[in-house]
């Protein structure tokens, strides 16, 4: 990569993604956001100064367009964050098909279209590439079939960019993160308060119940996660390819069997 690096990032509206295209503007590379929403994609184009070109990933024709659109305003990709994603829950026998599509089309599907359609630009620059996983593809959880599938997959096909193009110079990691602060994770923080009856703490004695078992016992900030995305696109880490990196908190090492120990855990 030469030190002005030109770096595509899906799911840049909000969440991860934004904060990962502030930290990139920040270090003065080019960044072009990308999602389904103009809105968000608008707001961080006039903070940063970012390209917003919204676009649907689980399109090819979508996706074609956002690497041309790139490679228009900057003349090459550097890089590529694989931030874009969605959850649905439900255990196998739950879940609906329509559901299962919907999440493996977006977190898996999609990311596959961008590596197939960057791929070449990032061959003529020895580019790396980042995904955003969770440490759902590491450990699983109740009625989460779909989504940790999908991650525990797209850690998979990293791995396998990591080995083919390994050789001729692109590098493809996987942060897997646990619970941060996000628009998604808001949503379904508020919707947890209220199954749990968590009274009038809402969304944040929510946060403090899902990391309780954390050994940082809070959640994350997408700043946090980006910084970890950053450095992995960054020169500094020439060496690392096919990592997955879990920027939970601890919480993947975490042995659930200890916890008694500490916690009396009764179900709901």
């Amino acid at each position: 990569m030469t030190d002005q690096r030109v770096v595509i990032v899906t799911g840049g509206g909000t969440g991860i993604g934004a904060a990962t295209a502030r930290l990139l503007r920040a270090d003065g590379h080019h960044v072009v956001v990308s999602g389904r929403r103009a809105e968000p994609l608008r707001r961080i184009a006039e903070e940063t100064g970012a390209l917003a070109h919204p676009s649907d990933t689980t399109d090819p024709d979508g996706v074609r367009g956002l690497v041309e659109a790139a490679i228009a305003a900057y003349g090459q990709l550097d890089g590529l964050v694989l931030n874009a994603g969605v959850g649905r829950g439900g255990a196998v026998g739950d879940i609906s098909v329509e559901d299962w599509e919907t999440v493996m089309s977006t977190n898996l599907t999609g990311p596959f279209l961008m590596l197939r359609a960057a791929m070449p630009h990032l061959l003529e620059v020895r580019g790396a590439v980042v995904a955003v996983a969770s440490v759902a593809a590491l450990r699983n959880g109740i009625a989460d079939a779909a989504y940790a599938a999908s991650k525990a997959a797209l850690v998979q096909l990293c791995s396998s960019v990591a080995v083919d193009y390994g050789p001729r110079g692109v590098r493809a990691n996987t942060v897997c993160p646990g619970w941060v602060r996000s628009e998604m994770a808001d949503r379904r923080m508020t919707r947890f308060a209220q199954e749990a009856g968590l009274g009038e703490g809402g969304a944040e004695a929510a946060y403090e119940e899902v990391t309780r078992l954390s050994p940082a016992r809070r959640p994350g900030r997408p700043e946090e996660v980006a910084e970890a995305i950053g450095w992995l696109l960054s020169p500094a880490a020439s060496l690392v390819n096919g990592a997955t990196l879990t920027v939970d908190g601890g919480a993947a090492v975490f042995n659930p069997g200890s916890a008694a120990f500490d916690f009396r855990i009764q179900p709901r």
